[in-house]
């Protein structure tokens, strides 16, 4: 499970680094690819971060929902601090944070899609601009 972690973020990260980032994003390619797969849309967009970010938060809630799944199931064999119901109420928190993320991350990579051009805009010298306009 180790290496397929691994093996992901190293493609995710070599594919982040290939687009240029000059370029105007495609909401609809971001939107794709976070759905794919988290943290993809924000490598894609170059955020790798955010991307990284995204990505060990998804793994860490399904690993604690993954955990206290388990434990709620092998309740009778073990001795646990907590009752069974309090592992149950866990494990669904858990799992409304890992719809949580995914989605936050979806919408993450769109919005940082549409706004990839306003760096340039905002870069832009504006008396130059204007004095460009004057003498034409």
């Amino acid at each position: 499970m180790k290496k397929i972690i691994v093996i992901v973020l190293l493609t995710g990260f070599g594919f982040a680094q290939t687009i240029d980032s000059l370029s105007v994003k495609s909401p609809k390619k971001a939107a794709l690819y976070a759905a794919l797969f988290p943290g993809m849309g924000q490598a894609y967009n170059g955020k790798i971060f955010k991307s990284a970010l995204l990505l060990s938060l998804e793994i860490g809630v399904i690993y604690q929902w993954s955990l206290n799944g388990d434990i709620y199931k092998k309740y009778d064999t073990g001795d646990y601090a907590l009752s069974k119901h309090r592992y149950l109420e866990k494990r669904n928190k858990y799992a409304w944070w890992a719809v949580f993320v995914y989605v936050y991350g979806l919408l993450d990579a769109v919005v940082d899609a549409h706004l990839s051009p306003f760096n340039e805009v905002m870069n832009e010298n504006l008396e130059e601009s204007e004095t460009n306009s004057k003498n034409e």
